[in-house]
């Protein structure tokens, strides 16, 4: 499963490599937000190859599904996280790819499903995060590990979605955080973001919305790395989810500075 993976995150991310300075065909835009041709074009690559090697494998994607997504086994693809970098050619974004198995009881996280693969594929570093849950996280074949600094020495990620009720409920954590850390960043990958903190580049990741397909594949990389995928389902939004993704140390001092993040109110109750 896991070599099916990386031979699709590569193939999609060879398309990604081959347009970069292309002009891109827009088939969706909002202010803050672009779907293009080329991310339902990288799907379709990535499907075809999961589903030969393994058509009995459901697959739940950012620009659509196949098979039954609620079945034991599923794959979680995002074919280019971070489109609004690459249409504009910024080199900083990627290929996810996940796959995912049916817990027999929701966890604590309020999953239904394990993450049990993670793919993530940046075409632009030929940089290659793996995991298998329960083994080690590596980048182009070597073990990496979080780092594990606190939270004055931290490079934190800070990501503030689409809309503006989320941009508005991120905006004081960004101005409370920011004296506290060495440098905050924003990015444009949340895939890139996790696999950044699990490789110990970032400290912590925080985000109020984000899709699972966004995080699926790093938050078991960054997990078999030594970091904490620390995540809370949101009440609107299917597999939509708030996320602080750390070196395991640094969330507890984010939630004495900023409280914690709770965008529903459902940790209150």
């Amino acid at each position: 499963m896991l070599a099916t993976a990386v031979e699709a995150a590569k193939a999609a991310g060879a398309i990604m490599s081959r347009n970069h300075f292309a002009t891109k065909k827009i088939n969706e835009s909002t202010q803050r937000d672009i779907k293009l041709e080329l991310d339902v074009k990288c799907q379709q690559k990535i499907e075809t190859m999961l589903t030969k090697a393994h058509p009995e494998v459901a697959i739940l994607g950012e620009e659509g599904n196949a098979g039954d997504i609620e079945t034991e086994l599923r794959w979680i693809v995002d074919p280019i996280d971070g489109t609004v970098n690459y249409t504009y050619g910024i080199p900083h974004a990627c290929v996810s790819i996940a796959l995912q198995q049916r817990l027999a009881k929701r966890n604590a996280a309020g999953d239904d499903f394990e993450t049990v693969v993670g793919v993530v594929f940046d075409p632009f570093t030929d940089e290659l995060w793996t995991a298998t849950k329960g083994q080690a996280a590596k980048l182009n074949g070597r073990k990496i590990s979080v780092n594990d600094g606190p939270l004055k020495e931290a490079m934190l990620a800070i990501g503030f979605a689409k809309d503006k009720p989320t941009m508005d409920y991120m905006m004081p954590y960004f101005m409370k955080l920011a004296p506290k850390i060495r440098k905050p960043r924003m990015m444009g990958s949340a895939a890139l973001a996790m696999t950044y903190v699990a490789s110990g580049r970032f400290h912590g990741y925080i985000e109020s919305k984000i899709r699972l397909w966004d995080v699926a594949a790093g938050g078991l990389i960054l997990e078999c790395a030594g970091g904490e995928f620390w995540r809370l389902p949101r009440k609107k939004g299917e597999h939509t989810y708030a996320v602080i993704a750390s070196n395991g140390r640094i969330r507890k001092q984010i939630e004495r500075t900023c409280g914690p993040l709770d965008p529903d109110g459902l940790l209150k109750k």
